[in-house]
């Protein structure tokens, strides 16, 4: 039975974690259509990468057995993840390219690093061990990187940068692979995903409560349009008194 459940939500997990790493593409399509990144914080998908990359590496069978499903899925993120953060770079401002090319550098860096270490100093437990802790540090990194965008929503009281889609999957993938872990008694995948989870949830309850507010740019349009049809309707505009109109 344990094997069963711990087989089903491999399979979850996998399917949760295709729909988070796919969820992005509304906010690409939107970059790629605006030709600009916006407020968007290009961090999360470079820290995914990563995260991606090293979760494949460990999921292999001569790193850690029977966790080939951590790896495959995670080969599959780490694919769209790079194509995530060339779109990033195209269209981002020069400043953030910057930023976001030198995490970039250092992200495929690190990841030489372990697998080139993993490979050819360790070996058996100690690889699996190496390889285990270097995935947990930059799983729970992954799941931290939104943070800036949740700062963002709690000043703005504003949803508009904070993809629903994207919150909702981080919470069911890091769920589904905290169960998975549980179940093999692997805390490499269970404490890395747990915080995830718990990370998923922040985003969902900030979701509900600021989900109602536009965003300053909807809120100009939707101002100009509301002007538009009083002055349709022959209603007379209030003109807005400048410091130098007021009566002394």
């Amino acid at each position: 039975m344990k094997e069963i459940a711990h087989f089903v939500f491999g399979v979850f997990g996998n399917a949760s974690a295709l729909f988070l790493f796919l969820a992005p593409v509304i906010t690409f399509r939107r970059i790629i259509i605006k030709r600009s990144t916006e407020q968007f914080s290009g961090v999360p998908y470079v820290m995914t990468l990563l995260n991606c990359l090293l979760s494949a590496w460990y999921g292999l069978p001569f790193v850690s057995p029977h966790n080939l499903p951590v790896s495959t899925i995670n080969g599959t993120g780490a694919a769209i993840e790079f194509i995530y953060v060339l779109i990033f770079l195209i269209f981002a401002p020069k400043k953030e390219k910057t930023k976001i090319f030198s995490i970039l550098v250092l992200v495929i860096t690190a990841f030489a690093a372990v697998a080139l270490v993993s490979l050819f100093v360790l070996h058996g437990q100690s690889r699996k061990l190496f390889c285990g802790l270097a995935a947990t540090i930059f799983s729970i990194t992954m799941y931290a990187s939104p943070l800036t965008i949740i700062r963002l929503v709690i000043k703005t009281k504003s949803v508009e940068f904070m993809p629903f889609f994207l919150s909702l999957f981080v919470f069911l993938c890091g769920t589904s692979w905290f169960i998975f872990g549980l179940l093999g008694r692997d805390p490499f995948v269970a404490i890395p995903n747990g915080f995830g989870s718990g990370l998923g949830t922040v985003q969902l309850i900030l979701y509900a409560i600021y989900h109602d507010n536009k965003g300053p740019g909807k809120r100009e349009v939707s101002d100009a349009s509301s002007q538009l049809k009083d002055l349709e309707n022959g209603k007379p505009q209030e003109e807005k008194q400048t410091p130098g109109d007021e009566q002394v």
